[in-house]
């Protein structure tokens, strides 16, 4: 078995390469080369701008075809480290664009439906992010390992990664970033059954929430609020057998999401859709699951699609309601005009 597939397969390989993450020294990062052309600011203010757009595109509408934007973005990044002249200052502040980048672009492949190839570009952010010395992007690249462990049957590599996080970045005074960490550890904690511990999870995560982002806190993670919060809430219910407690989280999340945010809310509502199902109120559940399919229809993201499947699948078991046959003829019938 080849390094990525081992790393990819195994647990313990993972909580390993997390654990040592940040222990190794940081990579020297100056470079003079001869004739080579050195980096301006202006040209690493560009490079982020690039960045941050790719990250608000994919919120707005998916991965689409990001991932090979991404990329490109990722090998102009590499020829830059390798080719042109930096002192210390500039080489780190690359590093971080390098880190930011290969999480994203991780992430855009992670919710294109390939679930194999993320942690290879989260594991290389987690290096850049080392070289950058900025610990707040290796906490974003683990939040994003958390995602993958809790969405591939390995929640307990969610709570490593996010307890590892938190860890690092506990004396920074970062309370929306670690708000949105402890979100991932409660996920992770639901998925095992905890409910306890993923509800204390979740009561720090408002907590923090609620005291506002400070000036510690990353531009990048301009996303966490409070409807995040309570959205990652209803999930937790869900996933412990609590639909009534979903529905109610759910319903406070709708009301606070970032408007622009439609992926977001889109797979909200897919999880509320069937936490009314479970509660019993077909119709509420079957209203919720139209609006869903509204935003199926504009919004590129196989990770959605699975999330609109699933809760597709979970309005069969009541067809017999007219609410539900409603929602099924019109899904079928926007699978047939894709095809």
């Amino acid at each position: 078995m080849d390094r990525r597939r081992f790393l990819t397969a195994s647990g313990v390989a993972l909580t390993a390469f997390v654990n040592a993450w940040d222990v190794v020294e940081a990579e020297p990062l100056r470079r003079a080369a001869a004739g080579g052309s050195r980096l301006t600011p202006d040209l690493l203010d560009g490079l982020q701008r690039t960045t941050d757009s790719l990250r608000t595109m994919d919120a707005s509408d998916g991965s689409g075809t990001l991932t090979t934007l991404g990329n490109r973005h990722l090998q102009f990044l590499r020829h830059l480290l390798e080719e042109t002249s930096y002192d210390e200052a500039t080489g780190r502040r690359l590093a971080a664009i390098t880190a930011d980048t290969a999480t994203q672009t991780g992430w855009f492949v992670f919710d294109s439906g390939d679930r194999d190839r993320p942690l290879s570009y989260l594991y290389a952010a987690l290096r850049a992010a080392k070289a950058s010395q900025d610990v707040r992007l290796g906490a974003g690249a683990l939040s994003y390992i958390a995602i993958h462990g809790y969405s591939t049957g390995a929640p307990h590599d969610a709570v490593t990664a996010a307890q590892r996080a938190r860890d690092k970045i506990k004396s920074l005074g970062t309370p929306a970033l670690e708000a949105m960490l402890l979100t991932r550890q409660a996920r992770g904690h639901a998925k095992m059954g905890e409910r306890q511990a993923a509800l204390a999870a979740l009561g720090r995560a408002a907590e923090l929430c609620a005291q506002g982002r400070s000036e510690h806190d990353p531009h990048w993670l301009y996303w966490i609020n409070e409807g995040e919060i309570h959205g990652q809430a209803g999930s937790v219910y869900l996933d412990v057998g609590d639909p009534r407690s979903a529905v109610a989280s759910f319903t406070k999340a709708r009301e606070a999401l970032n408007p622009t945010d439609h992926r977001t809310r889109g797979l909200f509502l897919s999880r509320a859709a069937t936490a009314h199902v479970n509660q019993g109120d077909l119709e509420a559940g079957c209203s919720t699951a139209h609006e869903v399919l509204d935003l199926a229809e504009r919004l590129q993201s196989a990770r959605f699609d699975h999330h609109v499947t699933s809760m597709i699948q979970h309005l069969h078991s009541v067809a017999h309601s007219p609410y539900a046959q409603e929602v099924l003829e019109r899904r079928a019938a926007m699978t047939a005009t894709r095809s």
